[in-house]
């Protein structure tokens, strides 16, 4: 096994053990972690965007330039995460709830999550196979969106009718699809070559899609809009992708 499989299973096990987070909401009130998780998503927009144009991008004209073939791969990636959502979204509003045991939202919450997280390992993969320090910025990206969004699905699940050990137990078991996923992509460069031309404008295209589509708009629902507060998310943001021009230079 060479260093750039123990480095993608080291890095999406972190990761995934990110899905034990729901654990630090326990002695939280709801009002207060509305509040932290703000300014977590504040940061992981930044991160997500910093990776994306700090780190992917430059990776890919490094190797290959912008020919047409790379923006139709950027447009892919955007298209395959809109897609996912919308399967999500779909099977969400078209399950009937129960009002006893475990409603079948939940079930569909876990679904949506497995193609989440083996996205994810999918995305850290593709960035090891073009460079360590992709790699390790990707994973640092991700590690941090992943902080709001495991709370979020932690949450969900209790309210789906989970208890909380249980909830913490299936939640960490979807998060282990991210190890399939970074396999799924090691293994296909074995069989493909230069696959990470491929994956990584894919890549890129979904973080752009995850950060503008899915964060940021959280971040203009959150109310009250006070001006301490749009400053504070704005810092967070910009510190997120301060961080990601840091690893470049340290890397």
């Amino acid at each position: 096994m060479n260093i750039i499989w123990i480095y993608t299973l080291l890095s999406v096990l972190a990761v995934s053990l990110v899905s034990f987070v729901g654990l630090l909401s326990f002695g939280i009130r709801a009002e207060k972690l509305k509040v932290i998780l703000i300014y977590f998503i504040s940061f992981a927009a930044g991160a997500l965007f910093g990776d994306a144009f700090f780190h992917v991008i430059p990776e890919i004209a490094k190797e290959q330039g912008f020919e047409f073939y790379v923006s139709v791969y950027f447009l892919l990636g955007i298209i395959i995460f809109f897609l996912v959502e919308k399967f999500v979204h779909w099977q969400h509003y078209h399950s009937p709830a129960i009002s006893q045991g475990i409603k079948p939202f939940a079930y569909v919450n876990l679904i949506g999550d497995v193609v989440h997280n083996f996205g994810d390992g999918l995305i850290i993969g593709a960035s090891y196979l073009a460079s360590v320090p992709v790699g390790v910025a990707t994973t640092i990206a991700v590690a941090f969106h992943e902080i709001p969004h495991e709370i979020g699905n932690f949450s969900v699940l209790l309210h789906g009718g989970f208890t909380r050990n249980k909830a913490l137990v299936v939640n960490f078991i979807t998060a282990l699809f991210a190890v399939i996923g970074a396999l799924f992509a090691l293994i296909l460069s074995r069989f493909v070559a230069n696959t990470q031309n491929i994956l990584l404008p894919i890549v890129a295209g979904g973080f752009i899609y995850i950060a503008g589509s899915d964060l940021i708009p959280e971040l203009h629902k959150d109310e009250p809009h006070t001006l301490g507060k749009s400053l504070l998310q704005t810092l967070c943001f910009v510190l997120g992708m301060a961080l990601m021009a840091l690893l470049l230079v340290i890397g």
